[in-house]
């Protein structure tokens, strides 16, 4: 079984910055997109960011010029940078990797457990 692994969430001020990561293990055959996700209290969950094996990446318009996304593809991590942060960003980021395994070889989605962002003075 695919397992995701966030970190990097926490704490941060207002216009604060803040770096989370994701690293996919086990049992994989080839990563395809990845992404991070966000639920705001009450919401529903939203795309924040994703980025493809060739690093082609599309952003929420909420997050865009904020908020960028890379990954390592010899590592298997996607990363989020995000910078100006606003307390409108607070919730739980989850990432998503789209993955086909090596046994049985099939492809779905995959997500990690998340991790809280909180903005605030």
């Amino acid at each position: 079984q695919v397992q995701l692994v966030e970190s990097g969430g926490g704490l941060v001020q207002p216009g604060g910055s803040l770096r989370l990561s994701c690293v996919a293990s086990v049992n994989i055959f080839i990563i395809y997109d990845m992404g991070w996700y966000r639920q705001l209290p009450g919401k529903q969950r939203e795309l924040v960011a994703t980025i493809t094996k060739e690093h082609i990446s599309t952003y929420a318009d909420s997050v865009k010029d904020r908020f960028t996304i890379d990954r390592h593809n010899g590592n298997n991590t996607v990363y989020l940078f995000m910078n100006s942060l606003e307390p409108e960003d607070t919730a739980i980021y989850s990432c998503c990797a789209l993955v086909t395994t090596l046994s049985p070889v099939v492809t779905g989605d995959y997500w990690g457990q998340g991790t809280q962002v909180t903005v605030a003075s």
